[in-house]
């Protein structure tokens, strides 16, 4: 599998993994995670090679459902991307004041956005 497809897959099942039903997610999981093959999972589920390639499409579909209405992953990107930007103006920042009170301001934001990241 591609890189960019696999971290795609793990960032769509992070946000909307949940929503999928037990069956799914362990087969996903196997499938996408755990590296196995199409005809290991399928020998340890008790369905054919075909029925767990079928279920694997399904679940993308869905995954990829889910973010085209609620937009999540995007969301994350986006905050992320301004977080960073938050992040390097608060380092120039610390750089270039020797005031103690301001460096102890910027340090608390610089907080702030590693919390906000934690969150996702």
């Amino acid at each position: 599998m591609e890189v960019e497809k696999i971290l795609r897959q793990s960032m769509l099942y992070d946000f909307y993994g949940e929503l999928l039903t037990e069956h799914q997610k362990r087969i996903y999981e196997d499938i996408v995670f755990q590296d196995m093959s199409y005809t290991e999972v399928g020998e340890m589920e008790g369905i054919s090679r075909q029925g767990v390639y079928d279920l694997i499409k399904r679940c993308d579909k869905i995954l990829e459902e889910y973010e085209e209405k609620l937009k999540l992953v995007e969301k994350f990107r986006n905050t992320k991307q301004k977080v960073a930007k938050i992040q390097k103006i608060a380092a120039g920042l610390k750089e270039a004041n020797a005031d103690s009170a301001l460096v102890g301001r910027i340090e608390e934001m610089e907080q702030l956005s590693r919390e906000i990241l934690e969150e996702y």
